[in-house]
């Protein structure tokens, strides 16, 4: 199975009203002129740039945090979840000053061969820091509301337990994700996932140039539909104003497009992100 890691089969899409308008407005004119608008857009709010909205604080210790996300693809792990189609997504996370927080993402998704066009995410986890190195420590259950296998097809639910690890020596920080499914997307057995990475705000502008490369590994490739991966990215992000930043980036894997069941969504790729965070 390949998109979310499959391609038979990692986040249109039941987001509330007026995050599905949005996003049919900023892609109809296609990726490219949403890329495009993005930058530009980007450019001209960074001119007025401002802090980024603080989380909303409800009492007795308790804050939430959301965001709202438009971007010109929806890759997992550097694998396209929407066959190299834009994506509206949203997030929203409650959190204890103690460390334990709850949230939950939706995304569209299109899987080549499925009815899935779905993705609703839950996650749990603690955060605290040892002398300086944060931590967190949580779950992820992803599902696919309204997907019916159909013959051949696996269920593409799944779980992951999740660590992320940050450091910072100014003006970088450095990060580290592991991540392990017992029954990985597709129902391709144990999987997992090691990934290592920095951030670092620039002088210029106040851009933040970061780093990624990841290892995926899958027992069962073939229901997974393709081999064990090596991904990497580099990409440029910025702050604008009013919780908003723009971001643009350079995105691939190893995976050959015939080992990718000869689509194109393991190809190599720029993308944009809008974001607005609360």
């Amino acid at each position: 199975m390949l998109e979310k890691h499959s391609l038979l089969n990692s986040s249109s899409h039941q987001i509330d009203d007026w995050i599905v308008q949005s996003s049919v407005n900023l892609f109809a004119k296609g990726k490219f002129e949403m890329m495009r608008k993005l930058m530009a857009l980007g450019f001209a709010l960074g001119l007025v740039s401002s802090p980024a909205l603080a989380q909303v604080e409800l009492g007795n210790g308790f804050s939430v945090t959301g965001s709202a996300v438009g971007q010109t693809d929806y890759m997992f792990r550097n694998i396209s979840q929407t066959r190299n189609r834009p994506a509206a997504q949203g997030s929203l996370e409650l959190s204890h000053e103690s460390g334990f927080y709850v949230g939950g993402f939706v995304s569209n998704v299109t899987f080549a061969g499925t009815d899935a066009r779905q993705e609703v995410d839950g996650l749990a986890g603690f955060r605290f820091e040892l002398s300086g190195l944060k931590v967190d420590i949580g779950g992820v259950y992803y599902s696919y509301p309204g997907y019916t296998a159909g013959p051949g097809q696996y269920d593409l639910a799944f779980a992951e337990g999740v660590m992320k690890l940050s450091y910072e020596i100014e003006p970088v920080t450095l990060l580290g994700t592991a991540a392990y499914s017992p029954d990985f997307f597709g129902s391709s057995g144990t999987g997992v996932w090691l990934e290592g990475g920095f951030d670092w705000k620039t002088p210029v502008f106040d851009v933040t140039l970061s780093g990624r490369r990841g290892h995926q590994w899958i027992e069962r490739n073939n229901r997974f539909g393709a081999p064990d991966y090596l991904a990497y990215g580099v990409f440029l992000q910025r702050d604008i104003a009013a919780g908003f930043s723009v971001s643009v980036g350079y995105y691939g894997t190893d995976i050959s497009q015939k080992e990718c069941l000869d689509l194109k969504i393991c190809d190599n790729r720029v993308m944009a992100a809008l974001t607005w965070k609360f």
